[in-house]
């Protein structure tokens, strides 16, 4: 027979048991979140973006999904989508639903927030920096001993030597590339356009073949060896040589060249359609953040940070720079002139194909 005494000492152990397994599960609630499966999500993003990016974004999407893991909980997988700028933008137009897109070039977002009207027209305030959290600009790529000695945009209009660069109808990143050797001689000339004009068609007359995006032509130069100097954005040359080494390649910084700066955007009507608002905002405002402006100097573009930029000045010397707001107006401007049906480009285009 159990006594009263018995009695008590049992079902005092056992609710002892009973309250440490209850407070067990409580903490174990809190320390993971809620109960697994239940609030845990498993998020997918898409980012367009064009050539140049992809070994930068490889890396920051895994440093992001971590970053959002620890703050969250959720699981969030980006995949990449890479091509010629422009091209990438009509993609989006045309149904790849991007939720974010970081092209290379204003223009581009523009037409998927006029022709699509799949983002907000005023899209370039939503982030810092008119949306462009890091900068770049135009440099030669040569080959190891300067065999052709080019040192500045003059160099490349003499007889015998072969350029390499994309297309600027269909990439964005050549379309800064243009607008560098154009501006260029427009301050050569203290802005003579029809000098800047006869510049280009002798440039255009030098470049034996026009690839359809900017990595391609990396290709063509650096695989194929076609070319005496590759037209590059500064972060894919040091790129290049990180790769190669001093002993194939040299980059010869212009006395002046522009000032690159791709912007990233969300798109409205896929991340309303999907429920990524939250995830997708985060995502471009952690391209601002430390980790993110570090990523993107180890990447070798240059970081908005100015302290970092100050840092890594060996690496991004300073040098003179124009804007195409300064020059050319604005991309729509920039784009009206020179890459609309029947502009700049193509006039002059025709003249070089005519010789």
């Amino acid at each position: 027979m159990r006594t009263r005494g018995h009695f008590e000492a049992s079902y005092g152990a056992t609710w002892s048991g009973v309250r440490g397994l209850f407070l067990g599960l409580i903490g174990s609630f809190f320390l993971f979140g809620g109960v697994v499966g239940a609030t845990a999500k498993s998020i997918r993003l898409l980012n367009v973006s064009y050539d140049p990016t992809r070994e930068f974004y490889a890396e920051f999407n895994v440093a992001f999904a971590k970053d959002w893991k620890i703050k969250t909980g959720d699981e969030v997988r980006i995949a990449q989508s890479h091509g010629g700028s422009g091209k990438q933008a009509r993609a989006v137009i045309e149904g790849l639903d991007a939720d974010v897109v970081t092209l290379a070039l204003g223009y581009d977002i523009d037409v998927i927030a006029t022709q699509g009207r799949l983002l907000e027209k005023d899209w370039q305030k939503h982030f810092p920096e008119k949306s462009a959290p890091y900068t770049s600009t135009v440099v030669f790529l040569v080959r190891a001993g300067n065999p052709h000695r080019i040192q500045d945009w003059a160099d490349l209009v003499r007889s015998g030597v072969d350029i390499i660069m994309a297309n600027p109808k269909t990439s964005g990143g050549a379309r800064w590339n243009y607008l560098a050797a154009y501006g260029a001689a427009l301050k050569r000339s203290n802005g003579d356009e029809q000098a800047a004009r006869k510049y280009l068609e002798q440039f255009l007359r030098n470049v034996p073949v026009l690839d359809s995006g900017a990595r391609g032509a990396t290709t063509t130069f650096v695989q194929r060896s076609i070319g005496d100097v590759l037209i590059a954005w500064e972060n894919e040359a040091l790129l290049i040589l990180a790769e190669n080494g001093s002993k194939k390649f040299e980059l010869v910084r212009p006395s002046w060249s522009i000032l690159a700066e791709p912007p990233v955007a969300v798109v409205d009507r896929t991340v309303k359609k999907r429920g990524t608002r939250e995830v997708a905002e985060a995502y471009l405002q952690f391209l601002y953040s430390e980790i993110g402006q570090e990523l993107c100097a180890k990447h070798y573009f240059r970081p908005r940070s100015e302290g970092l930029l100050a840092r890594s000045r060996t690496q991004f010397p300073v040098m003179k720079f124009f804007s195409v707001d300064e020059l050319f107006g604005g991309w729509a401007n920039a784009h009206k002139q020179h890459f609309s049906e029947g502009g700049t480009f193509d006039q002059i285009s025709a003249a070089v194909a005519g010789r």
